[in-house]
């Protein structure tokens, strides 16, 4: 018996630490499960730990004594965590007028909970939102339709522009709202038909999406994939891009092809397309959701290949272009491409002359994320990007906000890029 009490103390060295470190964290990506429900149970367990040490005399003891104040910092830590949101969370919700009509478009949101972004869309703090699976699970497609209607009847009584309605339904092993919307097969499966067929079934399959889509409300797609798709395994560290799997084809004319009729079928729609994941992440073997990755190619070899596909689909359609997390090393070796002004404004926009909607991939990706993100917002705002994403984890958005909100007040943010990004928006809006 001595030996379980030994072994538990232990236990209990152990785990304070660990348990002190997720409350003061409580807010962070990675711990988006235990918010919640997950976060009471931890104060509990902390609580009801302090009582059973207070009760066996551990607090005669200098070692008991500092285990009980070590437990004691899980409430405390948590606390504090819980004070930093909710006052930053004031900050973003008590912006000004001209802040958040100066701001707001800028920003699309996911979101769990309906009543919290329909304040932002109501106020203009967004531009956007997000919908995937947890926005229909155990509900389905029509509680989910009634929101969106919602959401753009909150923004005509505001009097402010519809709401850009995103959604991920790429095909394959991405689609977010499949089921119940149709589960298409992956661009990927039409690659050995033969080019008239080819074409004809990539339409079909973006028309599926499309009338779906629109039929909920949602009036873009961030679909398709453009990047080649790689020649061999990446890194067993993985775990969510999966670009191996989701990309078409290594051969760029095929790439080209069958997206350009995907996006067809889906403008016939009235449903937009997002090309995606510029400069390209084919070639990187690191995984942006956690970590930083680099792209080491010349610009003059990605033109000649990654970049056909991108240049032939946008020059026939109105489609956005989404800017990953890699690092083009060859342009800008000190930050990604999603928030460079040498690969946003001197490639895409003046090399390129492509006037359309820029945005960047989930700024809630470790890439991002974990390092400094109010440089990142800053600059991404100030290099020509026009929408920020922020979608797997829709309470990220009063950290991101307050970012811009704070280089706005701080004279940090350039005023000819926010007005020119204005009206690129406003071109992209879809009439109500």
């Amino acid at each position: 018996m001595q030996i379980i009490r030994h072994l538990g103390l232990i236990l209990l060295w152990l785990v304070a630490p660990v348990a002190a470190l997720a409350a003061a964290n409580k807010n962070d990506p990675y711990l988006v499960a235990m918010r919640g429900a997950g976060n009471v149970v931890l104060v509990v367990t902390g609580a009801v730990i302090v009582i059973v040490l207070l009760c066996r005399g551990h607090w005669r003891r200098t070692a008991g004594k500092q285990l009980i104040l070590l437990w004691c910092l899980t409430p405390l830590l948590m606390s504090a965590a819980h004070l930093r949101f909710e006052l930053r969370k004031r900050d973003v919700l008590g912006a000004s007028l001209s802040e958040a009509r100066l701001l707001g478009p800028h920003f699309m949101v996911g979101y769990s909970s309906f009543p919290e972004v329909a304040r932002l869309a109501g106020q203009g703090l967004i531009g956007g939102v997000y919908v995937t699976r947890h926005n229909i699970r155990g509900r389905g497609v029509d509680a989910l339709r009634a929101e969106i209607a919602a959401l753009q009847d909150k923004r005509r009584a505001a009097g402010l522009p519809p709401l850009i309605v995103a959604a991920d339904q790429e095909g394959g092993i991405v689609g977010h709202l499949s089921p119940p919307l149709t589960k298409v097969p992956a661009l990927a499966t039409l690659t050995g038909l033969a080019s008239d067929v080819q074409q004809a079934r990539a339409e079909e399959f973006g028309r599926i999406h499309g009338r779906e889509l629109a039929d909920l409300g949602v009036n873009l797609n961030l679909a398709p994939v453009l990047d080649l798709k790689p020649p061999s395994r990446r890194n067993r560290l993985d775990f969510h891009t999966l670009i191996g799997q989701r990309a078409i084809a290594a051969d760029p004319a095929v790439v080209g092809a069958i997206a350009g009729a995907y996006v067809r079928g889906l403008e016939e729609t009235g449903v937009g397309a997002t090309l995606k994941h510029f400069p390209g992440i084919g070639r990187v073997r690191t995984d942006t959701h956690h970590f930083s990755a680099d792209l080491d190619a010349s610009v003059e070899e990605l033109e000649a290949s990654d970049w056909r596909p991108f240049r032939a689909v946008l020059s026939q359609s109105r489609s956005a272009l989404m800017v990953g997390h890699v690092t083009l090393t060859a342009v800008d070796r000190d930050r990604p491409a999603s928030h460079s002004k040498d690969v946003v404004e001197g490639i895409i926009r003046d090399k390129w002359n492509y006037q359309g909607v820029v945005m960047t991939d989930d700024l809630v990706m470790g890439a991002i994320y974990q390092h400094d993100v109010c440089k990142a917002v800053v600059e991404a705002i100030n290099a020509g990007v026009d929408l920020l994403l922020v979608a797997y984890d829709g309470a990220q958005f009063y950290r991101i906000f307050a970012c811009a909100l704070d280089g706005a007040r701080q004279g940090k943010l350039d005023a000819a890029m926010l007005r020119a990004s204005a009206l690129r928006l406003e071109r992209a809006v879809p009439a109500d």
